[in-house]
């Protein structure tokens, strides 16, 4: 399954349809599955529950997946006398119903689940611009839960007003900026968040609910175990949890009436999800600009080669220079002018493959180290003799 390509939810909704057990879960133990593969903080890094193997997807793909997933859940869970896809756009066309824009471009869909591809792709945010993917937008998908409770509403009572989801969106921001004013000494860290935060939000309301009133706005354990997370996250997200905070979250749990066990779990599990995978979130992982571009070129990079891996091999081996000097430098440096030469043959190569069509834009010469740097692992042994086999 690819879910860059068209036709990727048919084949998901193929292979889920035979999970009941995945599919009729309790609502607390999903939501835990959710939280765990890092939906509910923005930064999807496996497929919830482990129901397929992630193998190269990429967070955007896993983001899709993981929606998809929810929503799947939550429609299997709810009465509903609409088929799931269906149900879906016709949710997603009613909380959008003043911003038809978003849909022009599904007119000329010939199936429900092409128009659902489209939806999805354009609600999930992950920028573009590879210098910066995966770091302005992990708050804004963090809200995609937003979504997943707005539509299990939109099943219970046939209609979904646009005034839930913004009310929904107030309870968060006010109780998840509570959060982030109690530190004891904000830095420009946290004011850099809180600007983020509010940037993220699809809904600004002009004058912010009180703390008091966001509270007993919030009405189902779904909708606290949430926003009791996102509290947890806010909080953690410069890698300490003052006493201040920790009051603020405890505080929030007993306000919520939930149990005391419920609440440090929420603060353990953020604190564990976060040491755990650090290296593998941008934001969180505090790096400058140059960094990004290069981890998350050398994510993209890699993904490429692998899904390319076949067909490239193929075009290297009938290219005999070429292969000489990749195996070459495993061991030294090349020099100017067989650098050239690799350049320019490996261009010559990715014309031919049209998903690597990215390396002969503008600019997308920058990229061929790293292109070097996985292509080894294609190259037969005896190219490499200093290779490990694993």
């Amino acid at each position: 399954m690819n879910p860059s390509a068209t036709g990727w939810i048919k084949k998901l909704l193929k292979d889920i349809s035979s999970n009941e057990a995945f599919l009729n879960k309790e609502e607390e133990r999903f939501y835990t599955d959710l939280r765990a593969c890092g939906f509910i903080f923005g930064s999807n890094l496996n497929v919830v529950a482990n129901v397929f193997e992630k193998h190269d997807l990429s967070e955007d793909e896993l983001c899709k997946v993981n929606l998809i997933l929810a929503f799947l859940y939550t429609h299997n869970n709810t009465s509903s006398e609409t088929e799931f896809v269906d149900s879906v756009i016709q949710f997603y066309t009613a909380i959008n119903e003043l911003k038809t824009s978003f849909f022009q471009d599904l007119l000329g869909s010939k199936s429900s689940n092409d128009k659902l591809e489209k939806v999805i792709h354009k609600r999930i945010h992950i920028d573009p611009n590879v210098l910066t993917k995966n770091f302005n937008y992990f708050i804004i998908n963090a809200l995609l839960f937003v979504d997943i409770l707005a539509y299990k509403k939109f099943l219970e009572e046939g209609v979904i007003s646009i005034d839930y989801a913004k009310q929904l969106e107030s309870i968060i921001e006010t109780i998840v900026l509570g959060a982030i004013d109690a530190k004891i000494q904000k830095n420009q860290y946290d004011e850099s968040l809180i600007k983020l935060f509010e940037s993220s939000l699809r809904y600004h309301n002009a004058v912010p609910l009180k703390y008091k009133t966001a509270v007993s706005l919030t009405a189902t354990s779904l909708e606290k175990f949430y926003i009791l997370d996102l509290a947890c996250m806010a909080s953690w997200s410069d890698r300490v949890i003052d006493t201040d905070e920790i009051k603020f979250i405890t505080n929030l749990g007993s306000d919520f009436k939930l149990s005391s066990e419920k609440t440090e779990a929420s603060i353990a599990f953020v604190d564990s999800f976060y040491t755990i995978h650090k290296n593998e979130i941008a934001l969180l992982g505090s790096k400058n600009i140059v960094q990004s571009f290069y981890d998350n070129s050398s994510k993209m990079v890699s993904k490429l080669i692998s899904r390319n891996s076949k067909r490239l091999y193929k075009e290297l081996k009938d290219s005999k220079e070429l292969l000489v000097l990749l195996s070459q430098s495993t061991h030294r440096e090349l020099n100017p002018e067989e650098q050239k030469k690799v350049q320019e043959q490996l261009l010559d190569i990715f014309k031919s493959i049209p998903s690597l069509a990215i390396f002969i834009l503008p600019g997308g010469a920058l990229l061929l180290p790293l292109v070097i740097k996985f292509i080894p692992k294609l190259l037969p042994s005896a190219f490499d003799e200093n290779r490990i086999k694993e």
